[in-house]
């Protein structure tokens, strides 16, 4: 297995592919909101210096989180690959994180962003946690778990979602080209199931 990063828009399906690809080929899901929460909790001076920067409201800056994943990396359950997912976001981030690990290979989620939207716009959910889409709900406004009614989250509304794609395309959308650049980048269409997608990225892994 390789060293591998996860890019697609918001709402592409990287968490789903990550966990398959993970469970696949048993090796760790990185994603940097995990480890940030992580640090945090058990008080690291890493985490204690990213939670001042939560308190004041600000982003956890660039080099306070590659010191977390570059530390994470070195981890033992790293050493036969692992699935980095949602990060780097940035170029900068990019650049750091090539000074501290050996990225085999970048897999593009491509989705197109009207499917997005509507992925995104039909998605329902509860505060159970279940989710659902309106394309399966048959006109139904109640979670078939609990009972409960169903609701559109605020970062699935149409205008945010159109938002969330816009940042995409400003800030981590250059990756695309940056690891495109370095003869990395691999794009995976993810049209279909998501164990058609599956099988495509399996494919390129192999």
């Amino acid at each position: 297995m390789k060293n591998i990063i996860l890019l697609g828009a918001p709402g592409a399906g990287k968490g789903t592919q990550a966990a398959l690809i993970c469970e696949e080929y048993n090796v760790p899901h990185i994603s940097t909101g995990d480890i940030l929460r992580r640090n945090i909790k058990e008080g690291t001076p890493l985490g204690v210096k990213a939670q001042e920067y939560i308190d004041a409201g600000a982003l956890v800056p660039d080099e306070v989180v590659i010191g977390l994943v570059e530390d994470r990396l070195s981890a033992a359950d790293c050493q036969n690959g692992y699935v980095l997912d949602g990060f780097p976001r940035t170029i900068p981030q990019a650049e750091a994180l090539d000074k501290v690990a050996s990225i085999d290979m970048a897999v593009n989620i491509d989705v197109p962003f009207d499917m997005i939207v509507t992925r995104l716009g039909g998605r329902r959910v509860c505060k159970c946690g279940a989710t659902y889409h309106v394309s399966t709900l048959n006109g139904e406004t109640k979670c078939k778990a609990c009972g409960d009614d169903l609701f559109i989250r605020d970062d699935d509304r149409p205008e945010t979602v159109q938002n969330r794609l816009r940042v995409y395309q400003d800030q981590t959308e250059p990756l695309i080209n940056y690891y495109a650049g370095q003869g990395k980048l691999v794009n995976v269409p993810a049209t279909g199931s998501i164990q058609e997608i599956f099988e495509d990225v399996k494919k390129v892994l192999e």
